[in-house]
């Protein structure tokens, strides 16, 4: 019953646990697929209000810069070599607990993390000061290891790092100076400060309706689905900018701010320390996860040991 438990978890069947399971494993035959988006551009969110939330809330929010795309498998792979190297991380067996009673040792990369403060809240989990698991070494994983280097499978260079924890993913950020954004700023730099006819904020990143080329989600008839019938995979970060590949024409889904996949593709880590829990908070909703998971206001949430297939992340700064 525990295995089965944990099996689930990793699954990360946030959304959709009455649909058919996805192709999450690299596929050998994929083509790399050039977007033209700079994957190391970062956009500037100026300092102002906004309308926050479902219910519209005015909120101010300060100047920040955030990344226009997920972080890469590339990106990713390049980190985990340059920490290595560096001595912050190692690969080898981690604890992980998937459950009250239960601890697994999971091989992967990862490293120190701080702890974070515990006030024994009801359903609060202690996450205490030691090493975790960053990202896993196991099916879904977009790299290969080999003589102590990680290296990108070519097809997907350019595609959101998955199987990655909290820990990996604030600790991708942390390494580079940056941090994940909190929630109201990924809000904003989503959202922006439009009105619509309504009198209401925007749902969509890019707008007011979705559509099968807007974004990558659930059976939405993606440019993978169409050439290899593989239901449920990444497509590269900014695939969505108006682009026809192989006479598959996407609509430009680019956030007022610059920012791509800011719906769909991957759900996103949040750095927000919520108080009295040690859940993380995604948003963004992924390509297992339907169109209403994909408004802006939308969030999942996980303990920040838990990686899926279909989870990612960008930093801000």
């Amino acid at each position: 019953m525990k295995k089965m438990i944990f099996s689930l978890l990793l699954i990360g069947l946030l959304a959709t646990a009455c649909a058919p399971a996805p192709n999450v494993g690299a596929i050998n035959d994929l083509p790399y697929v050039d977007t033209g988006v700079d994957t190391e551009a970062w956009a500037t969110v100026p300092a102002g209000d906004f309308l926050f939330g479902q219910h519209d809330h005015v909120t101010y929010v300060d100047e920040f810069e955030i990344m226009i795309t997920n972080v890469t498998v590339e990106q990713y792979a390049n980190y985990l070599n340059e920490a290595i190297a560096s001595g912050d991380i190692s690969v080898g067996e981690f604890d992980l607990k998937v459950a009250e009673e239960l601890t697994l040792q999971k091989e992967g990369a990862g490293g120190y993390y701080e702890g974070d403060p515990f006030d024994a809240y009801k359903h609060e989990e202690e996450i205490e000061e030691g090493d975790q698991l960053f990202i896993a070494m196991e099916d879904g994983l977009r790299m290969t290891y080999e003589n102590g280097i990680f290296t990108t499978m070519d097809a997907y260079r350019n595609h959101p790092v998955t199987m990655v924890t909290w820990f990996g993913a604030n600790a991708y950020c942390e390494y580079y100076d940056t941090r994940l954004p909190l929630e109201v700023e990924w809000e904003k730099a989503a959202r922006g400060t439009e009105i619509t006819e309504n009198g209401h904020g925007r749902p969509f990143a890019w707008g007011t309706e979705i559509h099968g080329n807007y974004a990558n989600y659930y059976s939405s008839a993606d440019l993978f689905e169409k050439m290899y019938g593989k239901l449920g995979n990444t497509t590269p970060v900014g695939f969505y900018n108006g682009q026809t590949y192989e006479g598959y024409e996407t609509h430009d889904s680019v956030s007022p701010y610059g920012l791509y996949d800011m719906g769909g593709n991957v759900w996103q880590w949040m750095g927000d320390d919520h108080a009295d829990q040690h859940y993380r908070h995604m948003r963004g909703g992924s390509f297992y996860t339907y169109e209403v998971d994909l408004r802006v206001w939308k969030f999942n949430s996980a303990g920040p040991t838990h990686y899926a297939p279909e989870i990612g992340f960008r930093c801000a700064q």
